[in-house]
């Protein structure tokens, strides 16, 4: 492909698009949302096929404020212990205590699936350009695999173009096959001579300008992280996967130049700026278990990450809320830590800090990698710094004695005097291999921090690390474990009685324990 083709394909296009009036019928919430394209808003613009790929973009950073307000931060963040409940009126019926409102459970699979799936669909009815369609490829997973991982069985593979829910579930490992299908049919379309060279419009591509050299590195980074989640339940795929994305000609991101991340958001900004900063005075603040890891390690990065709590008759620092403890009154609980955010900060998709951690995991495990798991160690921590403008990488990963905190509770109402994470921060190449585990993880976590939750909460699934405190309350009738955290939510109601016989099949066959949060997913095997 010529970058001219390019071009005329899509001027082509517009001719094309201008004549379709029923393709985005019924889409619900997916062109007509404020924080997300609107083809409408792009109309008589030659690029106007960039509204289901900034869609998909949009989706991948779950840029609709709402859905990322119940996704990522209610649930996904206290899940993964970065955030926690600021807002009175949620306790009862929240994630944090395991007992969510029966409405909140279904965002992500109500509203994702169908999505990804109409989106890439419509791209392909407006469009044949093959470079454009690998990129809709990659972000569809980009979509779907947090889909997955918070569910377990969706739909995926039988699922029509429509997006309807109403069709078979997937079990997850086949779900997770046909992810690394994409991938690796993505990868190949863009590492084509003809292609592998091109810059399409930055109208269609508000992630990386077209350019498809990123694109590829974005795919292969997704590949290696999607290959390391499976290495409990299909050892030898995840070695194969993760080895064949290192060893691509591109490779993978090794510069937060590279990193995937999102800023084109509506007129009121960053989704997470919106809930902790602006709706209600903030719903969400900073959790105690990632405020106590960084002050026991005394992290440079704490003040790129959080704004000093504000309490009464308490010296400022950073305190963080306690998960799943009864909300305070709003004016108290939001006199927290909150999150040094603005509403022009990009959401982060996917960095390269985490691009060395998992490389790091990889080698620890004895896969060719391209280098050793404590070179990639250090790699990670110092994109991390870099990443955040903070100083003093060298000196951290030096540092031999520092351990997380326990918790103070700055107004004496939720202290956690249980046993806590002992991992210190400079490489040990003494250690065991469980331990440098924990060590790479609990940094992967750190770095991760503010947007990848739902990333972090499968992490710690994976893993079991980093080591967090336990909610306060557990409201879940026993389902879920207070050590162990929830594993997976369970199926929106909605789903269940418009596709009672699939999903009872998928529960029944797939899921292979109850419909609840207490069951693990197909990837969750380590004891």
């Amino acid at each position: 492909m010529k970058k001219t083709t390019i071009k005329q394909t899509i001027i082509s296009t517009l001719l094309v698009f201008m004549g379709l009036t029923s393709c985005t019928a019924g889409f619900p919430d997916i062109n007509t949302n404020p924080y997300e394209a609107d083809a409408k808003i792009l109309e008589g613009n030659q690029y106007k096929v960039s509204a289901f790929v900034i869609n998909l973009q949009g989706g991948a950073a779950v840029s609709n404020p709402w859905r990322n307000q119940f996704v990522e931060q209610l649930m996904g963040a206290n899940w993964c212990g970065y955030g926690a409940d600021a807002n009175p009126g949620f306790y009862g019926k929240n994630f944090a205590i395991y007992k969510p409102e029966s409405s909140w459970i279904g965002k992500s699979y109500m509203e994702d699936i169908p999505l990804a799936f109409q989106n890439y669909s419509s791209l392909k009815g407006v469009t044949k350009d093959e470079v454009l369609l690998a990129v809709g490829e990659i972000l569809k997973v980009a979509i779907l695999h947090k889909v997955t991982d918070t569910y377990g069985p969706i739909p995926y593979t039988k699922i029509g173009e429509n997006g309807a829910l109403t069709t078979a579930l997937d079990a997850q490992e086949i779900v997770y096959k046909e992810m690394f299908k994409e991938l690796n049919h993505a990868t190949e379309i863009l590492s084509k001579p003809e292609n592998i060279s091109l810059s399409f419009s930055v109208l269609i591509d508000k992630m990386y300008a077209g350019n498809v050299r990123s694109w590829i590195k974005f795919a292969n980074s997704l590949k290696l992280r999607l290959a390391i989640r499976i290495v409990y339940a299909d050892p030898a795929l995840a070695q194969q996967m993760a080895e064949e994305a290192i060893k691509h000609p591109v490779g993978v991101f090794t510069a937060n130049t590279d990193n995937a991340q999102y800023s084109n958001f509506g007129k009121d900004g960053n989704p997470l700026y919106l809930a902790s900063h602006v709706w209600n005075g903030g719903d969400i603040r900073v959790a105690a278990d990632i405020t106590s890891y960084m002050n026991g390690y005394k992290d440079p990065r704490a003040s790129k990450y959080f704004i000093s709590s504000k309490l009464d008759d308490v010296e400022n620092g950073f305190y963080g809320l306690r998960r799943g403890a009864p909300v305070p009154p709003a004016i108290t609980a939001q006199a927290y830590t909150n999150f040094n955010i603005t509403a022009t900060t990009p959401v982060l998709i996917m960095g390269a800090a985490e691009v060395y951690f998992l490389r790091a995991e990889g080698a620890l495990r004895g896969w060719s990698m391209g280098g050793t798991a404590e070179e990639f160690y250090k790699k990670g921590v110092q994109a991390s710094f870099a990443q955040w403008g903070a100083e003093g990488a060298d000196t951290y990963l030096a540092d031999k004695e520092s351990k997380p905190d326990s918790y103070k509770d700055p107004l004496g109402d939720y202290n956690y005097s249980g046993a806590t994470s002992v991992i210190t921060i400079a490489w040990d190449a003494t250690a065991d291999f469980e331990k440098n585990l924990e060590r790479i993880i609990t940094q992967k976590w750190i770095a991760n921090f503010p947007f990848l939750n739902i990333e972090s909460w499968s992490e710690y699934r994976r893993t079991g690390y980093p080591i967090l405190f336990p909610v306060v309350v557990n409201n879940s009738s026993g389902e879920v474990d207070t050590n162990l955290g929830a594993r997976r939510l369970k199926y929106p109601q909605q789903e269940i009685t418009s596709n009672e016989t699939n999903v009872n099949y998928a529960i029944a066959n797939y899921l292979k324990g109850p419909d609840n949060m207490g069951t693990r997913v197909w990837w969750d095997k380590k004891k």
